[in-house]
């Protein structure tokens, strides 16, 4: 058997025993990669202008391809005097530098596009990825729902209504007061679905880069594979990363959901949906962006509905992309006070997320007493409902015991006193937490 025979089918095995319904091999070639050789050497000479002298070795991994499909690559630049060698490495290598010819080619290479990282992955094997790991191929169920929101506080009816929307893949809306706890499901809701996918740092599409990776928005997750599985290597231009979540907030605008072009690097940058394909975007205190909800709505109307989009890239071309996430409204409106009927239409769950009891409030407190370090007293959240809240008929929100227990720990650091949970250390931080109520305006919004 040859050798690229046993890489083939250890890259099949890889898949299989990793249980991915996507795995991107090793190119055993350009053409494998569907890379031109010319944009390749453009990215070698200008790693070589920012570095100086690098191993053959380390210029495969700086463009992240396999060094085999590499070496004659550098042959052929060292034939055409672009690069030179500058003393032996080890296993079999050399060190290159750039000549006098290369630096000029490098620089004519920045101007033109100042694009450093991993050689691109072509756009029409990135869509094949998405469709392979979508979350709609998914259908977590109850037990998976509560597991993925175990450690948290969450009314248990609310899985009867969450459970669905997440299970469909479909948009979303979470609504209700501010201060329960709606921007912390929306982000729990990811991890109901399978846990990593395969992303490309970067894709190419009508000889126009477009970085995909995202620090922000994507966590790199080491490799636990077994040996057999190492065996069968990996495409280095692909990261494995946990399923993304990605927030945004008030400072989302229309230009968010482009492709954004530098003009001076001739560099472009992935829309928001297009960096949390396989996972969730949520669109958090939705109706307070700078751009009205219609104009938003509008946007999406279409790539909701076929799971589809469409782009423009820098030259003008229109390209076709997975629009494939689970979108998640969270907002303090009521929905209908911010759409209309026919977007309300293709976003088939509106989820009213409630106050917490009087009981789920004693939870709340005990949790994070836990975490804070003292101890958790019933009796003295008795006393804050009696006195405070009952009184001023002051609704209860999520967000309080957390809140009002880091008050109480910020006086007692301050004061040299141990953490506890005293009636009079919580008498105190109400008048700063509630000074509002208490001077007999509005009631508190919970932020």
């Amino acid at each position: 058997m040859s050798t690229s025979e046993l890489v083939s089918q250890g890259s099949l095995l890889a898949a299989v025993l990793s249980d991915e319904g996507f795995f991107p091999s090793e190119p055993h070639s350009m053409e494998e990669a569907g890379l031109a050789v010319s944009l390749v050497e453009s990215l070698v000479v200008k790693h070589l202008a920012v570095r100086g002298t690098v191993s053959g070795r380390g210029l495969a991994e700086l463009v992240c391809l396999p060094f085999g499909i590499m070496e004659p690559l550098f042959g052929n630049l060292r034939t055409r005097q672009i690069i030179v060698h500058t003393g032996a490495a080890p296993f079999n290598d050399y060190f290159y530098a750039l000549t006098e010819q290369g630096r000029d080619r490098a620089q004519a290479a920045l101007e033109a596009c100042a694009y450093t990282g991993a050689a691109p992955v072509p756009l029409s094997e990135y869509v094949l990825s998405v469709e392979a790991q979508t979350i709609r191929a998914e259908a977590p169920q109850r037990s998976r729902l509560e597991k993925a929101f175990g450690d948290i506080s969450i009314d248990p009816q609310l899985f009867d209504s969450l459970g669905p929307a997440v299970n469909s893949g479909a948009g979303l809306f979470l609504y209700g007061a501010p201060g329960n706890g709606k921007s912390t499901l929306a982000r729990r809701v990811t991890i109901c679905f399978g846990q990593q996918i395969w992303l490309p740092q970067a894709l190419i599409e009508d000889g126009q880069i477009i970085k995909l990776y995202d620090a922000v928005y994507h966590e790199v997750v080491e490799s636990r594979e077994s040996s057999i599985v190492k065996a069968a290597a990996h495409d280095r231009r692909w990261m494995k990363v946990r399923r993304p979540t990605v927030v945004v907030g008030g400072e989302l605008t229309m230009d968010g959901l482009e492709i954004r072009h530098d003009p001076r690097s001739n560099t472009s940058e992935a829309p928001l949906q297009l960096k949390s394909n396989c996972g969730c975007l949520l669109i958090d205190d939705f109706g307070r962006q700078r751009i009205e909800p219609a104009e938003l709505l509008n946007r999406w109307i279409i790539p909701l509905e076929n799971r589809q989009d469409f782009l423009t890239l820098a030259t003008g071309k229109k390209i076709k992309v997975p629009f494939e996430q689970l979108i998640i409204f969270s907002t303090n409106l009521e929905p209908s006070d911010l759409v209309d009927e026919a977007f309300l239409r293709r976003i088939p769950y509106k989820i009213h997320v409630n106050d917490p009891t009087e009981e789920e409030f004693q939870h709340l407190f005990e949790l994070y007493a836990a975490t804070m370090g003292c101890e958790y007293r019933a009796d003295v959240v008795e006393h804050l409902l009696r006195t405070h809240y009952r009184t001023h008929g002051l609704p209860l929100r999520r967000c309080h015991p957390r809140d009002l227990l880091s008050q109480v720990r910020n006086y007692c650091v301050y004061n040299a006193l141990p953490v506890e949970m005293r009636p009079e250390y919580f008498d105190r931080v109400v008048k700063s937490y509630f000074t509002a109520v208490l001077g007999g305006k509005s009631g508190p919004d919970g932020k």
